[in-house]
């Protein structure tokens, strides 16, 4: 089997931490590995049985590498990616910074895995939300066309980084105690014991640019701009594992059972529902897990065609490192790497 050289950027973070993980997990075919971080620059990692020294980027990072995974924010992406792709290494980037652009595919492998063929050195991983709202979605359009969404998110404190989970972690041991909280420096507000409706910064529309992610990353995956969709994203004290209510208004009836069955034994979607025994997706249960859970699923009684589905998956997994990993694995299986 060929191997190939990896560079991760961004290597230290949650989702870096995570790629590492994955990476070894899925016996990803790999030659020679690089880290790279702005921080701890020189910190040694154990990769598998190699030890790792992080590297600062440089004009010479991705000379001789062939895919970049990129995990980093987008000022940096923006800065270094097309440097990467001009050396020959494919990008595959977790940040916003590429997502729509016109020239960048913008890939969730278990539902546009084609548009990968159409990339010219990067390809942008969506964001969590939206990952894994669209497995379902995909199966139930395809099945009945959607006309319109309705989303309402509970994210998890992790899709803001490692500071944001230690803050949480601070705040909730301090609030148990009954003491007011030392330090809120990561959120406007409380984290712990609070929900905040509020990720990314607020438009001039109302809405947050994490609700718009939604909105225009759904339109250029499923690529129809005519799934109508409103989303209201909202921050929750838990650490891994964001969850979302979605109502689906389709042209064409669907029943619960129809759902049910659509959705059964697909690509990276479990089904957990059975209320009767309590039995429905939790992130106390996807943490850690690749697939997007599904469950809650039943019949909008206030109109003609609608379904309500609840959906939880990992976001530093499927939301972020896994996705990204797939992505790689595609070029690789597709021969175009």
């Amino acid at each position: 089997m060929k191997k190939y050289n990896v560079v991760i950027v961004g290597a230290l973070g949650a989702v870096g931490n995570e790629f590492r993980k994955i990476l070894l997990q899925r016996k990803f075919p790999i030659d020679k590995i690089k880290f790279v971080d702005l921080t701890d620059v020189g910190t040694e990692v154990q990769f598998g049985d190699m030890k790792v020294i992080v590297e600062a980027p440089s004009d010479d990072t991705f000379k001789g590498y062939d895919i970049a995974l990129f995990s980093a924010g987008g000022d940096v992406s923006l800065e270094i990616a097309k440097k990467a792709a001009a050396d020959g290494c494919i990008v595959i980037d977790n940040s916003s910074a590429w997502r729509m652009d016109p020239e960048v595919p913008l890939v969730v492998p278990e539902v546009n895995p084609d548009d990968v063929k159409w990339h010219k050195g990067i390809i942008a991983n969506p964001n969590c939300s939206t990952i894994q709202m669209l497995l379902p979605l995909k199966h139930i359009h395809d099945a009945a066309k959607i006309r319109r969404v309705v989303v309402s998110t509970y994210q998890a404190v992790s899709g803001t980084g490692i500071r944001a989970i230690e803050e949480c972690r601070n705040q909730a041991a301090e609030a148990a105690q009954g003491k007011p909280v030392s330090t809120v420096s990561v959120y406007p507000h409380q984290i712990a014991f609070n929900a905040l409706p509020h990720i990314d910064v607020f438009l001039d529309n109302g809405y947050t640019k994490e609700e718009m992610k939604m909105v225009n990353e759904t339109k250029k995956i499923m690529g129809d701009d005519s799934i109508r969709l409103t989303a209201t994203t909202v921050r929750i004290p838990v650490i891994y594992g964001h969850s979302e209510s979605i109502n689906i208004e389709t042209e064409k009836k669907l029943s619960a059972a129809d759902v049910r069955k659509l959705l059964t034994g697909k690509p990276g979607i479990t089904v957990v529902d059975n209320p009767s025994n309590n039995e429905y997706p939790m992130p106390v249960n996807a943490a850690g897990k690749d697939d997007v859970f599904v469950g809650r699923i039943r019949e909008d009684e206030s109109m003609d065609n609608g379904i309500n589905i609840w959906v939880v998956s990992d976001n530093i997994r499927k939301g972020a490192a896994l996705n990204t990993i797939q992505i790689a694995e595609l070029l690789i299986e597709k021969g175009l790497v």
